[in-house]
């Protein structure tokens, strides 16, 4: 969906463009011949095409990177290690506290 809008948007674009630069014109040079008073959005356009034909082939015969059987889950990190309980000695523990501390 967003593609076909991003295409649209820039349809849009071109168009307005296109009718914008309707009176300008341009000389363009192939090096061995010049093409006198050539419509800008004609060298624009065609610019565009030819950007879009040298790159199709490039999305068509590019290597695939392989893909993963399974994606693995990262371990959760431990950020502090347990407290280990420890014993507490006879000798602190009293009789007559309710709860072993005096």
């Amino acid at each position: 969906m967003i593609r076909v809008i991003v295409f649209i948007l820039v349809f849009v674009f071109f168009l307005a463009f296109i009718v914008l630069n309707l009176e300008n014109k341009c000389d363009v040079s192939f090096g061995f011949t010049t093409i006198k008073d050539f419509p800008i959005f004609i060298s624009v356009l065609s610019s565009f095409v030819l950007g879009m034909l040298v790159t199709v082939p490039m999305m068509l015969f590019r290597k695939k990177k392989p893909t993963p059987l399974a994606p693995e889950t990262p371990k959760p990190r431990k950020l502090f290690k347990k407290a280990e309980l420890k014993s507490v000695p006879d000798d602190i523990k009293k009789e007559d506290s309710p709860y072993g501390i005096d």
